[in-house]
């Protein structure tokens, strides 16, 4: 039985007043002064960091290249924090209020303002491989940042995808080494939990047989501790039997959600649970349904974020938000979207503690058509408790 025609459409309902108040600011898009709530560490010196020895396969890349991001600032759209970027895909949002930003090809993190102030490099994370869908892709900080500094990370190497932790200006190192790498689906998801423990969206590697290898950790979302330690004596397989794990967001009440992109489509977006199977590249009796599916030419997922039941995705091929709302029971209510075709392919998106969205543009990653600007970090800011906008 194949993967599609196994599930249902999802039920279908009215948005909640609160969402559509979201979806009218999302429109229309703004940002306000900067005022830091939280401490940020400061770029150390030091001699630049390495993953693994640079190879002729996965040379270092060098700072600069693309246009510095000072010189890229957006004069006329409030939305746009960063701009003249390449193909920013990890993207963590700091205690303080800023964001760090991570270009997939060229290893650069960058330090993102919500006052729209010039972008800074950080650092810049060689040894990559940036082969196909691979490079620097998931980004999270430490639960305890404010004590430890700690930054980690989802990447290629040439020999494998891994997590590894650093603090900034510093060499990163390993968590969790030996996940499958290939020319495509890569995975990259990363988000910690409440409890401190991290989950980690991988990839088939184009070998959908991985997906369902239990010993593979290939097609999975993995959890570990921040040492890379499995949290079950059976190891750090979480669930299995998905294709492309390119996003994980987890919700207050501790549900966690993954983006799964699967060639050819449609693309899902699932409840993970312990232990559970996702049903690629086949179906079976036990396969879990998705609270959602979107066609290839609508999705690309890429991005998501949960903010109490309302779940924000980002799609590359549909070029827009998708605004899903979920029931009580965690079924999917009545889908809408935002920024359709207005700033191109969308990746990341993350909530800060304002409630406002970080979103990445993913124009040159060889599938779009970028502007003079591209590629761009967005912050939307939602209303006032007052109903009106500070736009």
């Amino acid at each position: 039985m194949s993967r599609v025609s196994a599930r249902s459409a999802p039920a279908q309902r009215a948005l909640p007043v609160l969402v559509v108040l979201v979806l009218a600011v999302l429109l229309g898009g703004c940002s306000g002064g900067y005022t830091p709530s939280g401490p940020f560490r400061p770029l150390p010196e030091g001699v630049p960091p390495e993953v693994g020895p640079p190879s002729d396969a996965a040379p270092a890349p060098a700072p600069g290249n693309p246009a510095d991001p000072e010189s890229g600032q957006q004069a006329g759209d409030p939305s746009v924090v960063a701009s003249k970027l390449a193909v920013p895909t990890g993207l963590a949002v700091l205690p303080d209020g800023s964001a760090i930003v991570a270009e997939r090809d060229t290893g650069r993190l960058l330090h993102v303002f919500p006052d729209r102030a010039p972008a800074r490099v950080l650092m810049t994370v060689g040894g990559l491989d940036t082969t196909g869908d691979g490079g620097l892709l998931g980004l999270a900080i430490s639960p305890t940042y404010a004590q430890d500094g700690l930054v980690y990370a989802y990447l290629s190497t040439a020999t494998d995808n891994r997590v590894v932790r650093f603090p900034i200006g510093g060499k990163p190192n390993p968590v969790l080494t030996g996940i499958p790498h290939g020319a495509q689906h890569n995975g990259g998801g990363l988000v910690f939990a409440p409890d401190g423990t991290l989950f980690v969206g991988t990839g088939d590697t184009g070998n959908p047989a991985l997906a369902r290898d239990p010993k593979s950790l290939a097609g999975k979302v993995l959890h570990i501790d921040v040492f890379g330690h499995a949290l079950s004596a059976g190891g750090p397989v979480y669930s299995r039997g998905l294709s492309d794990v390119t996003a994980l967001c987890q919700s207050g009440d501790d549900r966690l959600y993954a983006t799964d992109a699967v060639p050819g489509g449609p693309d899902e977006l699932d409840r993970v649970s312990k232990g559970g199977d996702y049903g690629w590249p086949t179906v079976s009796s036990t396969s879990i349904a998705p609270i959602t599916t979107l066609p290839d030419a609508e999705g690309g997922l890429a991005g998501c974020a949960v903010d109490g039941r309302t779940v924000f995705l980002g799609t590359l091929n549909g070029k827009r938000i998708d605004v899903l709302p979920l029931k009580a029971d965690g079924t999917a209510g009545k889908m809408t979207d935002v920024l359709a075709d207005r700033y191109g392919r969308l990746r990341t998106v993350v909530l800060d503690s304002d409630g406002a969205l970080w979103i990445t543009t993913s124009n040159r990653d060889g599938f779009g058509t970028p502007t003079a600007d591209d590629d761009r970090v967005l912050r939307i800011v939602p209303p006032t408790s007052s109903g009106n906008s500070p736009l």
